[in-house]
């Protein structure tokens, strides 16, 4: 299983994107820092369904999407630590 950790906002790169080619079924996908915007529009949120999908807590709130990203499962910096050590790869686009 990888892990993967998306920093940016789709709208200013292509990680998202990128990481969708590559990602399978039975990988995590932790959207952190701009990626949680991603969530924001209608085409990526319906990529990421089939995915078991993550937001870092404290970026969501920092951003104040907190109630409207309240039906996504958020993290804490120590859960990520956790999430990290229990994949076999961790890939940062």
């Amino acid at each position: 299983m990888i892990l993967h950790h998306i920093q940016t906002s789709p709208n200013n790169d292509s990680a998202l994107k990128l990481c969708l080619r590559y990602a399978r079924k039975e990988d995590t996908i932790l959207l952190a820092g701009n990626g949680v915007n991603a969530l924001l529009q209608r085409q990526w949120a319906m990529a990421l369904s089939p995915f078991k999908l993550m937001l870092l807590q404290q970026d969501v709130q920092a951003r104040g999407l907190g109630e409207l990203l309240k039906n996504f499962t958020q993290i804490d910096y120590a859960d990520f630590v956790d999430l990290s050590l229990s994949h076999t790869k961790v890939i940062s686009w």
